[in-house]
């Protein structure tokens, strides 16, 4: 080989492995040191903005109802002769709302009055004749006694008591008897009467004039129209939230510029396991007139901080 060109050779190599020693001094791809390089780090939240999550008001929904309501079910089998009054009505307790036909009820009632006088004046009649067979027995006790009387008739008197006084108990027992199926009749006449459990308005309606209707047949739906509470449900994990006489803020779509006012009235003690969540009742302040029981509202409360039971 020509000394030249092996002296050339020579230099070339040497050169080659030293570009490779100052590669190898770096063990990261360029890509990645370019792209470490670049990344900006994201800053944390800030203690002002996690306040600021946090406070976020809970919000639910629940239905407004009032404390008191009930089904109106006819209480006999019956045909309804009159009905007294609508949906919407307001009615007194006790206030007639239909009545079923009671025609032969009343008769039977009529005869079952007169059955109870005359057995009672029969028993009055017996126990006149008590008190006479009383004194004729007393004088036939002297009377024996002085040998005035036989034995004989004296045993004819005695017997004779008894008998009014097992009179006086028999009639005295179908008195008692005729007076339980008055007692009876009148229930059943009373029934006849469907009647206002409590004072409030008629929110339904299910019957007509000449309906047949049975026992247990649900006829009209009354519920009182105060107090008014709100019935909902919260989490457990925010039941913390709702001690009692916390503040609530009702609204509802209806009525978008209504603000209603309320305060926890009870949470209940126990948690729902199918739903882990807890019932609330909430007392409306002041409600106002636009509200009705069976409406959706929107319950709006905040953060436990900002619920704080009333003073």
């Amino acid at each position: 080989m020509n000394p030249v060109i092996s002296s050339r050779l020579m230099t070339w190599l040497v050169s080659a492995m030293f570009v490779l020693c100052l590669s190898g001094c770096d063990s990261r791809p360029a890509a990645q040191v370019n792209t470490a390089a670049t990344v900006n780090p994201v800053p944390a939240a800030t203690g002002a903005n996690a306040d600021k999550q946090e406070s976020r008001p809970f919000t639910t929904s629940g239905p407004l109802v009032a404390e008191q309501q009930a089904d109106v079910a006819a209480e006999r089998d019956g045909r309804i002769v009159n009905v007294a009054v609508e949906i919407g009505d307001h009615v007194q307790k006790g206030q007639v709302l239909a009545m079923l036909d009671d025609r032969a009820l009343r008769s039977a009632c009529d005869s079952q009055k007169a059955k109870v006088a005359s057995l009672k004046a029969q028993v009055n009649e017996w126990e006149s004749e008590q008190k006479v067979d009383e004194a004729d027995l007393r004088r036939a006790d002297a009377m024996r006694a002085e040998n005035i009387r036989s034995e004989e008739d004296w045993e004819h008197v005695k017997y004779k008591l008894d008998e009014t006084i097992a009179e006086v108990a028999r009639y005295k027992a179908d008195a008692e008897a005729a007076e339980a199926d008055l007692k009876s009749a009148n229930l059943q006449l009373e029934q006849s009467h469907i009647v206002a459990p409590f004072a409030g308005v008629v929110g339904r309606s299910s019957l007509r004039l000449a309906q047949e209707v049975k026992k247990g047949d649900v006829l009209f739906w009354v519920t009182a129209v105060s107090p008014l509470r709100v019935l909902f449900t919260v989490p457990e994990s925010s039941m913390a939230a709702f001690p009692n006489g916390a503040p609530l803020e009702l609204s509802t779509p209806d009525y978008p510029q209504l603000r209603q006012q309320a305060r926890v009235l009870r949470v209940s003690p126990v948690v729902d396991p199918a739903s882990g969540s807890v019932q609330v009742i909430g007392a409306l302040i002041n409600p106002s007139k636009l509200l009705k029981p069976g409406m959706i509202m929107q319950v709006q409360i905040g953060t436990q901080g900002q619920a704080r039971p009333a003073p």
